[in-house]
């Protein structure tokens, strides 16, 4: 051990002298040639200048190659001392990523997941979906429940409080467009609220979508303004969760879902002066902790849901654990746990919410009195109260609020009043204000009833059980897990949305991926540009404020599209249209935001920036021509002059990654433009037909080393004929060779006994073989020698036959009895086989699909993964939905791992007792299945449905076209499908060490996983310049010394807007990191080349420097002002523990 570390010393020194000779050598140089020529004459200055600026350009260059180097060092240095450290002091903590197995788990990663193995504290959903038969009996009055019945004298001691939370759930989009909605239904609703509630102090009502309520505030004048604050701050009026939406928690990555509740927090604090502390959400269609961490982490403490499997909320009122403390299933302590009330009966609307037996408490909703547009459906109309029949009324409300009230633990009870879009008319506000103000009064004066109600919040009523859950020293239930998939009534499961509408669910993410990529940019050049003045000013010509209007506009687009009718694929036709358009629209304005920063960045000589936004210096080297097209390669003319390409790595790490561009020569040569050091590259055909190539534009693939959150400038130069390594192809087609133009490549067909042998391609990490007749993936083979089968196979799922039964549909997934039917077509795919020295693959041509499982011959671990990917187009089919499965040897039993919004993995069983339907569910990101010798995982880039019908099979849903509504609400099928690109990565990973443990209810991904999962959401971004004219000299960007901890994620770098001057960047910055759980039973060989610490705490000056933070303040995940911790001060050693998200509010220097 000391020699090693006495080694590290020695080079550690070695690199010291190196650089301070390097230093010396070109003073002495420069020196030299200034005493050779004596006085130069005034002509001449510039040239020296210029040559000595290029000299101190490669000195810095150097000098950054060195910093990096000694920075792996210092960190190698660091870790041997602290396992030396530890090894003394514990016995053995072991933190580069060469770890061995036993000693891997005392990282703090390892240790969580080690902790939470063993752990069974409070209630785990999966157990009770173990435990329940799933049998559906006649409840009676509430039909999916039971009989409740009481002797009447439990309220005598401690009364009965009710609280009645008038509400309107207006959805951000649905069957119309958000402004139509606004326009025709919600601004009414809202004038009338503020209306209303000013007239009766008694009157109250939450709201949640900040969408609508900004927008709203807009229009409002001054006094109505001030109005709005006084009816907030006497607490008549709550705004609830505090989302821009009320979102979805199945499909939407938690990047969005924070950043929604962001954009909406930081709003009410900017206009209100306040933040929530509950959370209502009564339509996402399914429950995730995920969202509850988020909430939880922004300062709430209380939630309210409701859409939750039928037969869940029956065991759960059975039990009285409808109030429960929500944990995190990773989290031995109470400091993530947000106290939730779950809804009973079948909906959020009047009918559903007063108590078990809907006929009565539809009678209850004033709105539905007669003569108006709305009925009860059981035939029994409201009645106004009057003296005359105000006991028999108040006595029949009274009788459900108790039988409500015993499904729960303390005598106070959550009694919501409204539904979509209500309280449109000044009518309805009066008709239920009035008529329920009289039953209240009814109580009050009769005591014996022992009840009080009234109009309430969900503070109010929150606050209420808090007090008399403290008075009666109970304490209520801890649960851990998830609530999907979610059923309403009998076999209806609403696993479809998990996929429907798949193009937009992948364009969602590609506005995350850039919405990410620009803050983090923009934050880094406003930074830099207060640095280069000294005086905290921008640069003049640099479009500050627009530009972050721009961030604004893209945050809230995405935001927008997180809502359950939104990312879930279940509008209508032109709303989607609407919300495709505004994402387009915010993919297009961020790039000017990119475009323009880079350019500043990337410049010599800052004097030279330019901004001209007719004519950017810097393009995208992709064009999204409309909201429903697919990104398309422009391609680049070259010659002898170089061509400068500039490629962004908007993740933390340092990356080896294929950059692909369009070219219109066969014959190209790459050079990274500072070194002039040539990159390994590859000439491919660009197929306009499976087996026609296109004779005038080829792809051009390089191999770019990119550091963490850099900007990297490649110069391309047409080279001469036959010099670059051209693609060659081998093509297959069963009973039918195919005729193939591409006449500047080698193209050959399989001959003799190579004709009937299984396709192969190989890397230095894996191997892979291929069925002959349809290129789909067989086995894989690892450099360790374990061996899995991994068969890829796509079937079609219909929908139930028979004219009055229900069919799948936007929501529900109701597959024919037949089940999944293995794809087969009437001719043999076209097998499209190409190989080179960047990356060699399969591409399987059929008629809806066209699949490609590809290998990249890379160092590190983008090598180590198989990409497959998915071009699918079933415009041609009814009632159909294309599914991948992959057939697999792993022993995996019923049970198989999904992630939650990106954020954290959870087990799932597959159990027979359920419809098929039942036992798909959502997938961000991240899919495996494990035995205790390997595990397969399947990483994705978009979300959809997935599901482990038998052991060893993972499949996801494609895409699904469906011809009727679902009778859900929709009125429409979906329809409107186009050719949908879907990206994954396949993973297969030795488990080795201390993996006996397969079903643990909490794992995580491993750190190999996390790293392949971080490349595929956040691909690098190329930029062009343009091909005419003199170019300005362009240096690297390279912000950060070396890469952070391999398990500590750059979730954002958010500039705030100023408190002074709206719409305006300030110089605070939102530092968002995550550090990601991990699992330890699979290290690959050789090891990762990131490193991570063995503690807990890090210094943030350490983890960015040589960035330097004038002022640091821990602060809530919102980041709002009021509830920042104390800043720190240097070194700002800070705790990141693991699976938590830390937040910062910072100034750069």
């Amino acid at each position: 051990m000391k020699r090693k570390r006495l080694l590290a010393v020695l080079v550690g020194g070695v690199f010291c002298l190196a650089v301070m000779s390097l230093y010396r050598m070109l003073e002495l140089m420069q020196g030299a040639e200034l005493q050779q020529r004596g006085e130069t004459p005034a002509g001449q200055v510039d040239k020296e200048l210029s040559r000595l600026q290029q000299k101190i350009d490669r000195l810095e260059h150097l000098l950054s190659d060195n910093n990096r180097l000694v920075a792996t060092l210092r960190d190698s240095l660091l870790h041997r001392k602290a396992s030396w450290e530890t090894t003394r002091g514990e016995g053995g903590a072991n933190v580069s990523s060469d770890s061995t197995h036993g000693r891997a788990h005392t990282l703090p990663g390892c240790r969580l997941a080690e902790e939470m193995k063993d752990r069974a504290d409070g209630v785990q959903l999966m157990d009770v979906y173990h435990l329940l038969p799933f049998d559906n009996p006649d409840g009676g009055a509430w039909k999916q429940g039971f009989e409740i019945s009481y002797r009447g004298d439990e309220w005598d001691e401690q009364q009965l409080e009710v609280f009645l939370v008038p509400h309107s759930h207006n959805d951000p989009g649905w069957l119309k467009t958000f402004d139509s909605y606004y326009e025709d239904q919600t601004k009414h609703i809202l004038n009338n609220m503020l209306l209303k509630l000013t007239e009766d102090s008694r009157m109250k009502m939450i709201w949640a979508e900040i969408s609508y309520f900004s927008k709203w505030w807009n229009d409002c004048d001054d006094q109505k303004r001030e109005m709005i604050r006084r009816l907030v701050g006497a607490g008549q009026l709550e705004l609830v969760t505090g989302g821009w939406v009320m979102a979805d928690e199945a499909n939407s990555h938690y990047f969005a879902l924070l950043d929604q509740l962001i954009e909406g927090h930081q709003w009410m604090q900017r206009h209100l002066g306040v933040k929530p502390s509950s959370g209502w959400a009564v339509d996402p269609f399914g429950h995730s902790p995920s969202m509850t961490y988020l909430l939880r982490g922004a300062g709430l403490h209380n939630m309210v849901i409701q859409r939750v499997h039928y037969a869940v909320k029956k065991h759960f009122a059975r039990q009285q654990t409808l109030e429960f403390l929500w944990r995190q299933s990773w989290d031995s302590s109470p400091r993530s746990d947000i106290t939730c009330h779950m809804m009973p009966f079948y909906s959020y609307d009047v009918p559903h919410t007063c108590g078990p037996n809907p006929a009565v408490c539809c009678q209850f909703d004033f709105h539905r009195l007669p003569g108006g547009r709305v009925f009860c459906p059981w035939r029994k109309p409201p009645q106004p109260i009057t003296e005359q029949n105000v006991q028999e009324r108040a006595l029949l409300l009274l009788d459900q609020y108790r039988q409500k009230s015993r499904l729960f633990r303390s005598p106070v009870l959550l009694v919501p009043l409204g539904d979509d879009f209500r309280f449109v008319e000044s009518s309805e506000w009066d008709a239920q204000f009035s008529n329920y103000q009289k039953l209240f009064d009814y109580f009050k004066h009769h005591p014996e009833l022992h009840i009080q109600a009234r109009f309430g919040t969900l503070s109010d009523y929150f606050s209420a059980l808090h007090r008399r859950l403290g008075a009666a020293g109970t304490t209520l239930p801890t649960l851990r897990g998830d609530f999907f998939t979610y059923a309403d009534r009998d076999d209806h499961y609403w696993s479809g949305y998990f996929t429907s509408r798949p193009f937009y669910k992948r364009l969602d993410r590609t506005l995350e991926a850039t919405l990410r990529a620009t803050e983090i940019l923009f934050s880094l050049t406003l930074a830099e540009m207060r640095r280069f003045h000294g005086d905290g000013r921008l640069v003049a010509d640099f479009p500050a404020r627009e530009h972050f209007q721009r961030l604004t506009a893209g945050r809230r687009s995405l935001a927008l599209f997180q809502h359950h009718d939104a990312v879930t694929g279940t509008a209508r036709d032109p709303v989607v249209v609407d919300y495709g358009t505004r994402l387009f629209h915010s993919i297009l304005n961020l790039r000017q935001v990119l475009q323009s920063s880079a350019h500043w960045l990337l410049l010599l000589d800052k004097s030279q920036y330019h901004h001209d936004q007719s004519k950017p210096f810097l393009q995208m080297d992709e064009v999204i021509s409309a909201q429903d097209a697919l990104p398309q390669k422009t391609p680049l003319t070259l010659s002898g002059e170089p061509r400068s390409l500039i490629i962004f790595n908007p993740t933390e790490q340092l990356r080896s990654s294929v950059i692909s561009v369009i070219v219109d020569s066969p014959d190209a040569h790459v050079v990274d433009a500072e070194t002039g050091r040539p990159m390994a590259a590859q000439i491919s055909a660009v197929w306009a037909e499976p087996s026609r190539a296109s004779a005038d534009i080829f792809q051009l693939d390089f191999v770019a080393e990119l550091p963490p959150l850099s900007l990297i400038v490649y110069h391309v130069t047409k080279a001469s004929a036959g010099s670059a390594h051209r693609t060659q192809y081998t093509f297959h087609r069963h009973g039918n060779p195919p005729t193939v133009q591409a006449e500047h490549f080698q193209v050959s067909r399989p001959q003799g006994p190579e004709a009937d042998a299984r396709l192969s391609l190989s890397n230095k990490h894996i191997q892979i073989w291929s069925s002959q007749e349809t290129g789909l993936l067989q086995r894989l083979r690892l450099q360790s020698g374990l061996v899995r089968q991994v068969q890829v196979q796509f079937l079609w799922y219909g929908t139930r036959a028979g004219a009055n039964r229900d069919k799948s549909g936007a929501y529900l997934f109701l597959p024919g009895e037949d089940g999944a039917q293995l794809y087969s077509s009437s001719e043999s795919p076209l097998v499209r086989v190409s190989r080179g020295p960047v990356f060699s693959d399969i591409t399987s041509c059929f008629r809806h699909f066209t699949h490609r499982v590809r290998l990249y011959h890379l160092e590190g671990h983008a090598g180590r993964s198989l990409e497959i990917s998915n071009m699918v187009d079933i415009r041609s089919e009814a009632n159909r939905e294309l599914v991948m499965r992959l057939v697999s040897d792993v022993a995996s039993g019923n049970r198989f791992y999904t992630d939650l919004n990106s954020f954290q993995m959870q087990q799932r069983r597959t159990l027979s007792k359920l419809p098929l339907q039942a036992n798909f569910y959502p997938m961000t990101s991240a899919s495996f299945l494990q035995d205790s010798a390997s595990r397969v995982s399947l990483l994705s880039a978009q979300s959809q449905a997935v599901a482990s019908l038998s052991p060893g099979e993972l499949e996801v849903v494609l895409d699904r076209r469906l011809q009727q509504d679902d009778n859900r609400g929709l009125g429409q099928g979906v329809t409107d499908n186009k050719p949908t690109a879907s990206l994954y990565q396949l993973l297969l990973e030795d488990r080795r060490g201390g993996a006996q443990e397969v079903g643990a209810a909490s794992e995580h991904l491993s750190l190999l996983a996390h790293l392949t999962s971080l490349s595929l959401c956040h691909p690098p971004i190329t930029l062009v310049t343009p091909g005419n004219g003199q170019m300005p000299k362009l240096r690297p960007f390279l912000p950060l010394r070396s890469a952070l901890p391999c398990d500590v994620h750059l979730l954002n770098l958010r500039t705030l807007e100023d408190a002074q001057e709206t719409g305006s960047p300030s110089q605070e910055v939102g530092l968002l990191l995550h550090r990601k759980g991990f699992d330890c039973s699979s290290a690959p060989e050789p090891p990762l080349q990131c490193t991570w610490s063995a503690h807990e705490e890090v210094s943030l000056d350490d983890l960015f420097s040589p960035l330097r933070f004038r002022s640091v303040r821990p602060s809530a995940l919102t980041l709002l002002p009021q509830d920042d911790e104390p800043e720190q001060q240097p070194p700002r050693i800070t705790r990141l523990r693991p699976m938590e998200i830390s937040a910062f509010r910072v100034e750069l220097d």
